[in-house]
């Protein structure tokens, strides 16, 4: 059975375009947007008259963002769509422009993140129910008491955590987007101030303003254009999902890395050890950990071990988080996906310089939303 992102001759990134991440700031969100929206048509070889549509995921800026940001591009009269779905909102507004794409409706979409340091507002927090703790929605408490457990279960110490932010915080320091760029040793991780549990500052991910932007087009589309295949990046597959019931807690989160990504793998036709690349949702240094291992990158129990002798170092077995991931290259929330997107772009062209991982082929890209929403992508190379 044909896979439905195959669909129009299939779905291909042809451009790419960031704005780096940095810290609150006043610069307005339309320039953030735009730069990196004018990054990617370039990058493409395309103009903003050519696309069809645009999703854009954020979720701090308000009420029809996109199109009060890209008017400023003209006035063309395509679809513009809002997405918002927590850390995951940029992902899910890649699935969308996949989608249109594959279904024939369109031949070129734009999607970008784009965010503010907003007031960080929850649902969860508006719901009408009363908690037996004012923390119990707080994302760092959960993820502490998840972390006191990983630790205690694989008889693993508080430096294996710690090890996630040095190799991340590395990464950072080369990659010219990214909110953090120098690197951390294992003592100035650990010597950083404590936020909760074992949690240092230097393990947790920094939020603040960025975007993120690529363009889209359909395999069917890509002579007319005049793209040239060897730098257009394919998506075998997009699965998303939500959290079911969990047993014990914090196993529900964990199970829904698990179900999305073997999803995302089976409906590519690839396994988890094919991946050269993965990026994941590293807010907190456990969830690196955490989700190697419910991905398949590594043995169950081995995150720590796999880490440890450098298999999820650019130039080792499979990348993780070469971008820096949340850790280092931030997390502005609406851009963080599509960024990521953005990162295996580059590396599956081979473009990436000094942080170019050796053999990319395979990336996926993962993001979870609040613990509650999962979405995953597989993106391949170009044959060579």
């Amino acid at each position: 059975m044909t896979a439905w992102i195959d669909g129009n001759g299939g779905v291909y990134v042809a451009g790419i375009g960031l704005h780096p991440y940095q810290f609150p700031s006043d610069t307005p969100y339309t320039h953030l947007g735009l730069t990196a929206v004018r990054a990617a048509l370039a990058d493409a070889g395309l103009r903003f008259a050519d696309l069809d549509s645009a999703y854009v995921g954020t979720t701090s800026i308000g009420m029809a963002a996109g199109r009060v940001m890209l008017r400023h591009l003209g006035s063309t009269g395509l679809a513009v769509t809002q997405v918002e779905n927590a850390s995951a909102s940029g992902s899910f507004a890649f699935r969308q422009a996949c989608q249109e794409i594959a279904v024939g409706q369109s031949d070129i979409v734009l999607a970008v993140g784009v965010d503010k340091h907003g007031d960080g507002r929850r649902a969860a927090n508006k719901d009408g129910l009363e908690r037996l703790s004012d923390t119990a929605t707080i994302p760092a408490v959960k993820f502490a008491m998840m972390a006191r457990r990983y630790l205690r279960e694989r008889g693993a110490g508080i430096d294996a955590m710690a090890g996630v932010a040095v190799k991340n915080h590395g990464n950072a320091a080369r990659n010219p987007f990214a909110q953090f760029r120098k690197p951390r040793t294992l003592q100035q991780v650990l010597a950083s101030p404590k936020v909760v549990g074992d949690l240092t500052v230097q393990q947790c991910c920094p939020r603040g303003d960025g975007a993120a932007a690529v363009v889209l087009v359909s395999g069917r589309a890509m002579a007319r254009l005049g793209l040239t295949a060897d730098r257009c990046i394919r998506v075998l597959s997009s699965v998303a999902g939500s959290e079911r019931e969990e047993t014990e807690y914090g196993s529900g989160a964990i199970e829904l890395v698990r179900r999305s990504a073997t999803a995302a793998c089976e409906a590519a036709g690839v396994g988890p050890r094919d991946l050269d690349l993965l990026e994941l949702h590293d807010a907190f240094s456990v969830e690196e950990l955490l989700y190697s291992e419910a991905i398949g990158v590594c043995e169950p129990g081995d995150g720590a071990g796999y880490l440890l002798r450098g298999e999820s170092a650019i130039g080792g077995r499979c990348a993780i988080n070469a971008s820096g991931g949340l850790i280092g290259m931030g997390h502005p929330l609406g851009p963080t996906g599509i960024g990521q997107i953005a990162e295996l772009t580059r590396q599956l062209r081979g473009e990436a310089g000094d942080r170019q991982h050796s053999r990319a082929r395979l990336g996926m890209a993962h993001m979870i939303g609040l613990g509650s929403v999962a979405i995953a992508h597989v993106l391949a190379a170009p044959p060579r």
